[in-house]
C-alpha cells in the first residue's frame, strides 16, 4: 500500500513540477539556471522515496568555471537522487525522443537542456561541437551520464568518449560525480531506504595534448570512479556483489 501511495504522489509530483517549470521557463526561457531550479524541486522528492541523499563536493571545485560533469547512471530512481547533485549554470544532454514525453519532454526542452540524435553518428559529432560551442559562448556547464544507459545493477558500464571529447573542444575540465548504489536496494514499500552518498571528485583537466589519448584518459577516470563509487556504497551498506562489478 505504501509503494502504490509513494508512485501516486511522484506522479503527480512530475506532472505538477513540469507544469510549473513550462509556465516558469516561458517567462526566461533556455536561461542558464532553469535547470537547476527544476532539478532542486526533483531532489527533494528523494524524501518521497525514504532515501537520505547526500552530497559532498571538494575544496577544488569552489573556484571552477564552467565544466562538464560525468555521473554514474543506474536506475529510474536518479531523477529523484541525483538531480540534488546539479548545480546552477548546468544542462544536460539526452536523448532527443524525451522530448515527446507528455510535459516532461516540453519541461526538458524549455528549460535549455541539449537534445541529441543517438541514431545518427554524424548529429551527434555535430552535438559535440554544439554543446562546446554553447559551453564556451554562454558560460554553461554540462551533465553528461557517459556509460550512455541505465546500468540496472551491471556495475559502471564502458564510457563513450563524447564527454571528454567535448571538454575538449570546450576547453573546460571534466568533473566526476560518484553516486553510492542504490540497485535492489530501494523497496517502496519500506519506510526507510537508507542513505546514498554523491561525492564529486577533483576537476580533471585536459590539454590540447591529450587529444590522441581520450580513450585512454576516459578508461583512467573510469577507474577511479568506479573505485570511488564501491568505497561509497561500503560506506552506506549497498555493494553490489563482485562478479556484478
Amino acid at each position: 500500500m505504501l509503494a502504490v501511495i509513494r508512485i501516486i504522489i511522484l506522479t503527480l509530483g512530475i506532472g505538477l513540477l513540469s507544469v510549473f517549470a513550462c509556465l516558469f521557463s516561458l517567462l526566461r526561457p533556455f536561461h542558464k539556471n532553469n535547470v537547476f531550479t527544476a532539478a532542486r524541486i526533483l531532489g527533494s522528492m528523494s524524501k518521497v522515496i525514504g532515501l537520505e541523499v547526500e552530497v559532498r563536493k571538494p575544496s577544488s571545485l569552489s573556484n571552477v568555471g564552467p565544466v562538464v560533469y560525468i555521473c554514474n547512471h543506474q536506475n529510474s530512481y536518479d531523477l529523484y537522487t541525483v538531480s540534488n547533485a546539479v548545480q546552477p549554470g548546468t544542462v544536460s544532454v539526452g536523448k532527443k525522443s524525451l522530448k515527446w514525453i507528455p510535459f516532461f519532454g516540453q519541461m526538458y526542452w524549455l528549460t535549455g537542456n541539449i537534445l541529441i540524435d543517438r541514431n545518427n553518428s554524424n548529429k551527434a559529432m555535430n552535438t559535440i561541437a554544439l554543446t562546446a560551442e554553447k559551453i564556451k559562448e554562454k558560460g554553461l556547464s554540462v551533465w553528461l551520464f557517459p556509460e550512455g544507459t541505465r546500468s540496472y545493477g551491471r556495475g559502471l558500464l564502458p564510457f563513450k568518449t563524447g564527454a571528454f571529447r567535448t571538454a575538449l573542444q570546450a576547453g573546460v575540465p571534466i568533473v566526476p560525480i560518484c553516486a553510492s548504489n542504490t540497485h535492489d536496494f530501494i523497496n517502496l514499500n519500506r519506510w526507510n531506504n537508507g542513505k546514498m552518498i554523491i561525492e564529486f571528485l577533483d576537476p580533471v583537466y585536459l590539454t590540447e595534448d591529450d587529444k590522441d589519448n581520450v580513450r585512454a584518459i576516459t578508461n583512467d577516470v573510469r577507474d577511479n570512479m568506479l573505485t570511488k563509487i564501491q568505497a561509497l556504497s561500503k560506506e552506506v551498506g549497498t555493494e553490489l556483489p563482485q562478479n556484478k562489478s
